[in-house]
């Protein structure tokens, strides 16, 4: 692997301004299946995790890679492996923010770590966000991005079983295409594996279509939220194994010393854990 000079790249920041429109707020509500839609006018309590929708990457699509993803080198640093993941992350909720607000987010560029893994090189990098409304800062945001090789044939990986204690909460959620379309268009995300069969088969060797991290992350505080019947505080989520279009997603939570620890599964095996706080819970 080409070395770069991580250092160098290491405390960039970056500001950009967005929100989230009743347009947008009625789309994603659409998308996401949201039982809740009325309730979302304009000066409406966005739901945790939509700022996710609140700043698409607007890159031009000649500066797009043949992923999909923008190019490196401008913000990002250029790391020359070709599979990026959004591996987790951990948010902090301080303030609501409301559709038609005037968000501001704050990004810096926190450690990058280059390191050899089970199955060849790696780079681990860390974001941090921070995201403001009038009323000042709303939202603190850890994001995890891993990047690797892409593999020369497909792989097995290694499969975590779901959790087998008495569930507190379990739902089931389809995962066809079209869900996968409209959330990489809400996010104007062009990332190929989420809805490029032939790309995602036959260069990423993956087996179907990937269901998108973020998308997981969102089904489950959707229901922390919907089975508390409140927000969260805290929100820490980690991805464990791809999950797949048309082959439905398992939502479950476990409560525990005050805490919800949520899956998504598929098949009996774990996609993405996280763990919902509110305060006062430890």
């Amino acid at each position: 692997m080409d070395k770069v000079n991580f250092d160098a790249w290491s405390g960039r920041t970056v500001t950009e301004t967005g929100g989230i429109s009743d347009a947008q707020a009625q789309m994603i509500a659409a998308t996401l299946n949201y039982k809740n839609s009325e309730r979302l006018g304009v000066a409406a309590k966005l739901p945790l995790l939509w700022h996710w929708f609140a700043f698409p990457n607007t890159v031009l699509t000649e500066h797009l890679g043949r992923d999909g993803h923008p190019k490196l080198g401008e913000f990002m640093p250029p790391v020359r492996l070709e599979r990026r993941m959004w591996a987790g992350g951990a948010l902090r909720f301080h303030s609501p923010l409301h559709i038609g607000d005037t968000i501001r987010r704050r990004t810096r560029i926190g450690q990058i770590t280059e390191k050899e893994g089970r199955s060849g090189p790696m780079v681990l990098m860390t974001l941090h966000h921070e995201i403001f409304c009038d009323g000042g800062l709303a939202v603190e945001e850890r994001q995890d991005i891993v990047y690797l090789d892409i593999p020369k044939q497909p792989v097995a990986q290694k499969k975590t079983p779901m959790p087998d204690r008495s569930l507190s909460m379990s739902q089931r959620v389809e995962t066809p295409e079209t869900l996968l379309f409209r959330f990489s268009a809400m996010t104007f995300n062009a990332h190929r594996i989420h809805y490029d069969k032939t790309y995602a088969q036959q260069v990423e060797h993956y087996p179907d279509l990937v269901v998108h991290g973020p998308l997981q992350a969102m089904l489950l505080m959707q229901a922390a939220t919907q089975h508390a019947g409140r927000m969260p505080s805290d929100f820490h989520f980690r991805a464990i194994h791809p999950m797949f279009a048309g082959q439905g997603l398992d939502v479950v939570a476990l409560e525990q010393d005050g805490a919800l620890d949520l899956y998504t599964g598929q098949g009996g095996h774990q996609g993405m854990q996280a763990t919902a706080l509110w305060e006062g819970t430890v």
